[in-house]
């Protein structure tokens, strides 16, 4: 998607529910390829997985499920 951010937030609030839903996922996936960066940032910075489970809201166990696979990190 070429669209910015902010241009596909606008488009969440659309009337039209093809435009908003499009724009909802759209914004899922990049939540989810921010999350994904970070989580790799903080552990590249030694942060454990139970620091970065706690500033997401969610355990260790569900951070480290998500993202340990994602990574291929022998780091526990």
């Amino acid at each position: 998607m070429t669209e910015t951010a902010a241009a596909v937030a606008e488009q969440a609030a659309s009337r039209d529910p093809a435009v908003g839903l499009r724009a909802v996922a759209a914004l899922r996936r990049l939540a989810d390829q921010l999350e994904a960066l970070q989580v790799r940032n903080a552990r590249e910075r030694g942060w454990s997985w139970e620091a970065i489970g706690a500033v997401l809201g969610v355990s260790r166990q569900a951070v480290h499920k998500k993202h340990h696979a994602r990574r291929g990190s022998t780091k526990e």
